[in-house]
């Protein structure tokens, strides 16, 4: 396979929430400095790239997701004097910053906004999508990804606004070329800066259908693919964001991608194509999502991980790339979602490290997975801060379901899971900060720390630091082939990469034991995560890499 080598598939992402990251002020939200005080933790993981979520002026309506000024920095994170050091820091260590860059929608408070609302014949009134109603109500029956309608009344003009996220985060009009050259300036102040390239929000999503028809789709993951990504002139869009701008820096850039299916990526990251370098697909992470969402859950095996592994791959071939990941800010933590958190908490997080950091494309580890942080389970609704809980909870308690049921499907799917402050230490509020958290911190920080996994032998932080270093080494797990080589087992993930040498990783993702029936002979035993190996049984959430070597011709 002749993939074409960059930067951006050999090096690891590592991905911060900054509100729950380092308190350095002592108001209990995370900021830039504190970001900087934690930078050789990173540095001694063995992290290559830092994706920062959005620390832009914004309500935080959406933490931050809802950008008010695209040219300012959040005083509760810092100043842009801040940033500046920030970013010198991160080189300095020869490391590379990314920024979250939330185009398909601005925040309700961005001057744009004000002024496309003032009037229907001023200058900013296509910015954004503008409709009349219909019979006494919406212009059409879209639903909100967090909940309700997707369009909100707006008395000054009589007419409502698109909102496909809170009604605090209108979507902007991509059809103005006015509101692109604006966005074209934006990238091109960031990267001036000097920063390595971005993570485009939702950015699927920022061409639309523009009949506005209403949909008759009850499934609303379709509703998603169909409707609300992949519009009409969303390719054109993305090569003109790269023409004008991205270009000209050696930069990368990374889209989340709902809506992206294998069927349609390489539209997005073909290498002829001129858009995007990758995405984050998110086809597995919207595993047990039922037809009303996350907060409908229905069954979902191991057998359907590992086929959208394989079903992605063969999609990317040699001219696409993804990126791996198993969870981000809006999905739960990875060892209480995909893991056992409880009695093999420590086992399964590290053969999820092993998972995410040797299949192919570019890993991305969520802050706090290093150390297996775990889902919260608060007792109370009220302790959740995530937006999105309340406007879904109101909905589904109007349908009759009790307020606990409804926050049990909090403790499994709710953002806030993977949104508590970062567990430094076993000191109040896990040394995040010396006030009050914006948020409280997971009860389980004064075992599940930082400052512990450090002094631990066999310990999940230093699984992560092994298997790094194990990658940036051998190159066969950025450039070889992937194969899943047997099937024989639904407990069982075994699959090889294969180019200057093969690797053969077997994973047993379930709480029993279970033979390997695999001829291992000429083969070296590389990583594992039991001490004392069985060879011919592996041990409940043992994970193995194997080497064996090519014969010389």
């Amino acid at each position: 396979m002749a993939v074409t080598k960059k930067w951006w598939k050999e090096e690891v992402i590592y991905q911060i929430y900054p509100r729950s990251f380092q308190d350095s002020t002592g108001d209990g939200i995370g900021d830039i400095q504190g970001i900087i005080s934690r930078l050789d933790h990173l540095k001694d993981l063995g992290i290559d790239i830092i994706w920062i979520c959005p620390i832009y002026m914004s309500p935080n309506d959406d933490n931050g997701y809802d950008i008010s000024d695209y040219y300012e920095i959040h005083p509760e994170f810092g100043t842009m004097a801040d940033f500046d050091q920030l970013l010198d820091e991160v080189h300095s260590r020869g490391m590379r910053l990314i920024m979250d860059l939330v185009l398909n929608h601005s925040s309700d408070e961005h001057e744009w906004f004000e002024k496309s609302r003032a009037s229907k014949d001023n200058p900013y009134r296509d910015y954004y999508f503008w409709k009349p109603g219909k019979n006494g109500g919406p212009p059409n029956n879209f639903n909100s990804i967090f909940g309700g309608s997707a369009w909100e009344y707006d008395e000054i003009t009589d007419e409502y606004y698109l909102h496909l996220f809170t009604k605090k985060q209108p979507d902007l009009n991509w059809e103005s070329d006015a509101l692109r050259n604006e966005v074209y300036k934006i990238i091109r102040y960031w990267l001036e800066k000097g920063i390595d390239g971005f993570r485009m929000d939702v950015i699927p999503c920022i061409s639309k259908r523009l009949e506005f028809a209403d949909t008759e789709l009850d499934d609303f993951n379709r509703v998603i693919e169909e409707v609300y990504a992949n519009g009409p002139r969303v390719h054109e869009f993305i090569n003109a964001m790269y023409e004008q701008v991205i270009k000209n820096y050696d930069v990368m850039t990374v889209g989340e991608g709902p809506g992206i299916k294998p069927h349609n990526c390489l539209l997005y990251i073909g290498e002829d194509r001129n858009e995007l370098d990758f995405v984050f697909h998110l086809e597995h992470m919207f595993l047990g999502h039922g037809p009303l969402g996350k907060f409908d859950p229905i069954p979902f095996s191991w057998r359907d991980i590992k086929d959208i592994f394989q079903r992605w791959d063969d999609a990317i071939g040699e001219s696409g790339w993804i990126s791996i990941f198993l969870d981000n800010h809006d999905f739960p933590r990875m060892v209480s979602r995909f893991g056992n958190d409880q009695e093999y908490r420590v086992e399964s997080a590290q053969l999820l490290a092993l998972l995410i950091l040797t299949l192919r494309g570019t890993p991305c580890i969520y802050q706090g997975s290093e150390i297996g942080m775990t889902n919260v389970h608060f007792d109370k609704i009220e302790d959740y801060r995530d937006i999105e809980v309340f406007n879904v909870q109101k909905e589904y308690l109007d349908r009759g379901m009790s307020p606990a049921e409804f926050l049990s499907l909090v403790h499994d799917n709710g953002r806030d899971n993977v949104r508590t402050p970062m567990q430094w230490d076993a000191s109040a509020h896990g040394g995040f900060t010396n006030g009050t958290p914006w948020i409280n911190v997971n009860p389980n920080y004064s075992t599940i720390n930082v400052a512990r996994e450090r002094e631990k032998s066999n310990s999940i932080f230093g699984f992560y630091q092994e298997v790094l270093q194990y990658r940036k080494h051998h190159k066969t797990l950025v450039y070889g082939t992937y194969q899943e080589i047997s099937t024989a087992s639904d407990d069982l993930y075994v699959y090889q990469r294969v180019g200057e040498e093969t690797l053969i990783i077997v994973l047993n993702h379930s709480n029993n034991q279970q033979k390997l029936e695999m001829d291992i002979t000429d083969m070296h035993l590389d990583l594992q995560n039991r001490d004392n190996p069985n060879e011919a049984v592996l041990q409940p959430w043992e994970a193995r890499l194997y080497r064996k070597k090519h014969k010389s011709s």
